[in-house]
């Protein structure tokens, strides 16, 4: 009978094997296929030989592709957990950075977050008050473009200077807590993500124009056309009061569940159209 030490003897019959990678069960499988398979001494010819050379060389190719692809799964999954390892400790420092910058408007920062996520009920309205006041005494004192860009800058500059100052005396400077704090990096994480997806946002942008220019000018052209012709429908301080307003009540919006809710609703009421449109069609 042919036994598995003389097909195995022959050792151009295979490829060189990763041996220590196949266990005993594979081994055991290999023996149970030639044993079912296996013919006298006196029956077999060198055909016969050669078929069960080839079947074990098939089997072994087999499982050295399936070693090989788990080895390579392993490799890709060390290299992508090498990367999120890398992002996430870039993302880290990128956060600590931005808390340090803004240490001294700690306290200011966390009112302010208070207030747009509508911790009171009467937040929203307070917002919108404040928003409006600004908006018209805007439009009340009718700044040019230059007196205006101005005025920001300096009450930018004054801010700058005095919150720093300021702020540890109004809100004290020991009642800083570890609720705060975590809070605070919370905050600075968010603006650090958001601000990367600002720059992704940018980058692929410009991949765009490389990749497919024609795409690119008519999708920038066609969007622009269509701003600058809501902007002449529209007064631009009215329609800079809707997008200020809009831009504060969307963190409160979002914390207490709105815009998902007719989101939802909104994306229910289109399926449901598109049910009907293709029952009509049947």
């Amino acid at each position: 009978m042919v036994s598995l030490p003389m097909l195995f003897a022959n050792k151009t019959a295979f490829p060189r094997m990763p041996w220590a990678d196949f266990d005993a069960n594979f081994f055991l499988d290999l023996k149970t296929t030639l044993h079912n398979a296996t013919v006298s001494d006196t029956q077999t010819s060198d055909g016969g030989v050669c078929v069960l050379l080839l079947l074990c060389r098939s089997l072994l190719l087999h499982k050295y592709f399936l070693i090989l692809q788990e080895n390579l799964t392993d490799a890709g999954s060390v290299t992508m957990a090498d990367g999120d390892n890398k992002s996430a400790n870039l993302l880290a420092q990128e956060t600590a950075q931005l808390e340090e910058q803004l240490q001294g408007w700690g306290e200011v920062i966390l009112a302010g977050d208070r207030v747009l996520r509508w911790e009171q009920p009467w937040f929203p309205g307070a917002l919108m008050v404040a928003t409006s006041l600004l908006f018209m005494m805007i439009y009340y004192l009718d700044p040019s473009v230059l007196t205006g860009v101005s005025c920001t800058i300096m009450l930018l500059c004054l801010a700058d200077y005095l919150v720093p100052t300021l702020a540890p005396r109004v809100f004290g400077a020991n009642k800083w807590t570890t609720e705060q704090q975590q809070r605070f990096h919370e905050i600075c994480g968010n603006l650090v993500k958001t601000q990367r997806r600002c720059v992704g946002w940018w980058k692929r942008l410009c991949a765009l124009k490389e990749e497919k220019p024609k795409m690119y000018f008519a999708s920038v052209i066609s969007s622009l056309l269509a701003v600058a012709w809501i902007g002449q429908q529209v007064h631009n301080l009215f329609l800079t009061y809707l997008i200020v307003s809009f831009l504060l009540l969307l963190p409160g919006l979002n914390q207490n569940g709105i815009i998902s809710k007719y989101a939802g609703m909104a994306k229910r009421e289109i399926n449901k159209l598109l049910k009907q449109k293709e029952k009509k069609n049947e």
